[in-house]
């Protein structure tokens, strides 16, 4: 492709305004998980926001750490105003990188900016999503219309600074900066920068940036259903047919997967030729360290949930997980500067010979806790989709470079 064909192609799909977005050129097939930063314009219910992304209630629910055991947790109204992170996956159309699953159907007096606006919270454009339907006539929408929503999103490699990383969309809002935006989620205006290919760090409402969250990679194989899983720091996910929960952090980015507090039919999770069932271990302190063995999630391959029993050989004998902090689920929107909690002490190590079974979910904290926000360390082998995308495209540059 052409850069002339390449550059008409991305104002074909930007809005024609002041605005900029970050997009990541592609090619193939491939796709990642992602996140779409988004605000409620009215009070929804969990299983209403899933319905408008088509996701699941309980994906919504552990993106955000919500409590997942609440009484009818999937049908809790969520306020308006609130800003939630919504999972997504991050496909390869048209050359660029976007979410391609979302479908809209539209109401009585719908405009194409008031679904932009108001019911995607400027994720989309109005001119974005006449593109994607091939609509003549904007100012004549039918009611009941099905509307595909493209969406923004990057994949890179799904890695930051050579660490794993999920990447989320997010709307910069009136009297945000690039600094705060990068203290809120603990990441580096250096980083944000380098990220969304930004001369310097000036930011106006509207603009979409792709903020990268530490995250812990999986390693299914390439024929499970959740291959490519990903995790963002301080969260949860929940697979396998709604039968496991896995979590990233605090304390380092090691995905850890146990079964899901919901009460729903599941496939066995002991693993093989043990007693150990997912997410259990044993500890038996040697001369030479601490022998491990754990029951681990290896993906969900036909229907099966595959477990893997594996051992090693530690320093000392670990405690019991800790699970990023969960919070009731929100009923009204705070206001507030909050201030993250410092990480928990280290934990004694466990008894000689005992089995550690799986910790329960932590029980809902007071405050809000914001994914991202608790820095841990990487492996050192990065893991994630893949992408040919040789550098970020913003349409301010575009504009000045030119299409010859």
């Amino acid at each position: 492709m052409s850069i002339s064909t390449f550059l008409l192609l991305l104002l074909s799909v930007l809005p024609f305004s002041l605005c900029k977005t970050t997009i990541e050129p592609c090619s193939g097939s491939d796709s990642c998980p992602a996140l779409l930063g988004y605000t409620l314009y009215t009070d929804l219910k969990v299983s209403e926001v899933a319905a408008l992304f088509r996701t699941d209630p309980y994906s919504i629910l552990a993106t955000n750490a919500f409590n997942l055991t609440a009484p009818d947790a999937a049908h809790r109204i969520l306020p308006a105003g609130l800003f939630i992170q919504v999972p997504t996956v991050c496909a390869c159309s048209d050359g660029i990188r976007k979410s391609v699953t979302t479908r809209y159907t539209t109401r009585p007096a719908d405009t194409l900016a008031s679904i932009a606006t108001n019911i995607f919270s400027g994720l989309a454009s109005a001119d974005q999503i006449r593109q994607a339907n091939a609509i003549t006539d904007p100012s004549t929408l039918d009611v009941g219309q099905i509307l595909v929503i493209p969406l923004p999103c990057t994949c890179f490699n799904s890695t930051d600074n050579f660490l794993p990383a999920v990447y989320m969309s997010y709307v910069v809002k009136d009297g945000e900066s690039v600094q705060g935006i990068a203290a809120t989620y603990s990441t580096t205006v250096a980083d944000i920068t380098n990220v969304n290919a930004m001369g310097n760090p000036t930011v106006h409402p509207g603009d979409i940036l792709a903020i990268p969250l530490p995250a812990c990679p999986s390693i299914f194989p390439k024929f499970a259903s959740d291959n490519g899983l990903l995790v963002a720091n301080g969260t949860y996910t929940i697979t396998a047919g709604t039968c496991v929960q896995c979590s990233c952090g605090p304390g380092n980015l090691n995905l850890y997967c146990t079964p899901a507090p919901m009460a729903v039919s599941c496939s066995s999770m002991q693993c093989r030729n043990s007693k150990l069932m997912l997410g259990n271990m044993t500890a038996q302190p040697t001369s030479a360290g601490c022998n491990i063995t754990s029951c681990n999630y290896g993906g969900f391959v036909n229907g099966t949930i595959v477990t893997t029993l594996s051992t090693s050989l530690q320093p000392r004998c670990p405690g019991v997980h800790q699970f990023p902090p969960v919070i009731e689920i929100p009923t009204t929107v705070l206001h507030e500067t909050f201030e993250f909690p410092p990480a928990p002490s280290p934990i004694s190590g466990a008894e000689p010979g005992v089995v550690i079974p799986a910790p329960r979910s932590p029980l809902p904290g007071k405050g809000l806790a914001f994914p991202g926000a608790t820095t841990a360390t990487g492996p050192a082998a990065p893991a994630g989709s893949t992408s040919n995308a040789p550098s970020l495209i913003r349409l301010d540059q575009l504009l000045a470079r030119g299409i010859s």
